[in-house]
């Protein structure tokens, strides 16, 4: 499949999600046989941890089909990037999404500041880029947003596989934007 057939498949699922009609597909007996084997999904989705915003969900797709990695922001750090890569590189995923989403709290803790810990500052230092980016007093969806399209920088710039893939046209990365207010999915680019 071309990169725009498999994200006009991402928003033709995502619209039945919103529409409350998810055809809940390739989640039965049959599917999970026939996973036994291995996986080959088209897509991987590097989201939030929120537990508001589940990608199997809102993209309306069933077992084997995305690929998802979750982290708290979104954020490719070591862990989350070495996930991504394996997908790129040993199970021919094609498309990366990057799903950032409305009120995110991994985004808000990082405009607040302060000490929460060695791991959790480590995490909230992904995002500071985002925010320095976006300038004092900016709105907290639009740090998000930006968090989401820094995070797809980075995995181009921190990874070797990632970026090869890109530049060799195997792999198209595209930032998002989760709604919580209604589940739409706003593609960034």
């Amino acid at each position: 499949m071309s990169f725009d057939t498999i994200i006009n498949k991402l928003k033709e699922g995502n619209a039945r999600f919103v529409a409350d009609e998810l055809q809940h597909a390739n989640i039965d007996q049959l599917r999970r046989d026939g996973l036994t084997s291995g996986q080959s999904p088209d897509v991987i989705v590097l989201s939030c941890a929120d537990s508001r915003v589940v990608p199997e969900l809102a993209f309306d797709a069933g077992l084997g089909e995305l690929f998802v990695v979750r982290v708290a922001g979104n954020v490719a750090n070591s862990s989350s990037l070495a996930s991504i890569e394996y997908a790129v590189a040993h199970v021919g995923s094609k498309i990366i999404v990057v799903l950032g989403h409305e009120s995110c709290g991994a985004v808000t803790a990082a405009l607040a500041g302060g000490d929460n810990g060695y791991n959790l500052n480590h995490l909230l230092a992904h995002i500071v880029p985002a925010i320095q980016e976006s300038g004092e007093g900016a709105n907290l969806n639009d740090v998000v947003r930006i968090n989401a399209r820094k995070n797809a920088e980075e995995l181009v710039n921190r990874s070797a596989i990632v970026r090869d893939a890109v530049n060799e046209g195997r792999v198209r990365i595209v930032p998002a934007y989760y709604n919580l207010t209604n589940g739409k999915i706003d593609f960034l680019d």
